[in-house]
C-alpha cells in the first residue's frame, strides 16, 4: 500500500527560541544523542520565561560544516523577544522562511516520511532554501517521551520557488 503524503507550504515569521545545543554525527544522533538533550530541556522547561507555545518543543537542525558528516541540533522553545536566557542555555533566531510542512504519525517509518516530503517538494516545483543553514526542524509535543521508539511530530523544511 502506497502512503499518500499530506503536505503544505507555510510561511513562518521570524522567531526567537531558547534552549540547548547539541553537535555530533548522524550516527551519534541515531544512537540517542539528541534524545538526551531533549530530555534535559524537558526537565528545565520551568526555567524558560516568555514561552510562546509551551506545548511545542522544537528541534532545529543546521549544517555543522558543508563537508561534515554531522550537524548541530537545538532543542528549544519559541520565546518572546527579550525574555531571559537561563544559565547554560542559549538563544537562537530563525528568520522568516517558507517551509514544506508535513506530519509524521505513529506507525510510520521516519525515513519514508522524509523521503516523501523531499519528493513532494520537487514535484511541486520548489527547491531547498540554500540561503539558510537551517536544514529542517521538527515540532514535537512537549509531553511526548523523547525515547518513544514510535514518535509523532511535524516536519518543516525551508524551501523557495525555482
Amino acid at each position: 500500500m502506497t502512503r499518500v503524503l499530506e503536505a503544505q507550504v507555510i510561511q513562518k515569521p521570524a522567531f526567537r527560541a531558547v534552549g540547548l545545543r547539541w553537535e555530533g554525527t548522524f550516527a551519534e544522533a541515531a544512537a540517542g544523542g539528541i534524545r538526551l538533550v531533549q530530555q534535559e530541556l524537558r526537565g528545565r522547561l520551568g526555567e524558560i520565561a516568555g514561552q510562546v507555545n509551551p506545548e511545542q518543543l522544537l528541534g532545529l537542525s543546521y549544517h555543522a560544516h558543508p563537508e561534515a558528516e554531522g550537524f548541530v541540533h537545538y532543542a528549544v522553545l519559541e520565546t518572546v523577544p527579550g525574555a531571559g536566557i537561563p544559565e547554560g542555555m542559549l538563544e537562537i533566531s530563525v528568520p522568516t522562511l517558507a517551509y514544506a510542512e508535513c506530519g509524521h504519525a505513529k506507525g510510520q517509518d521516519i525515513q519514508e516520511t522524509y523521503r516523501l516530503i523531499y519528493e513532494w517538494i520537487s514535484e511541486q516545483g520548489y527547491v531547498l532554501n540554500k540561503d539558510t543553514e537551517l536544514t529542517h526542524y521538527e515540532v514535537y509535543p512537549v509531553s511526548q517521551n523523547p525515547y518513544d521508539p514510535d514518535p509523532e511530530f511535524t516536519i518543516r523544511i525551508p524551501i523557495k520557488g525555482q
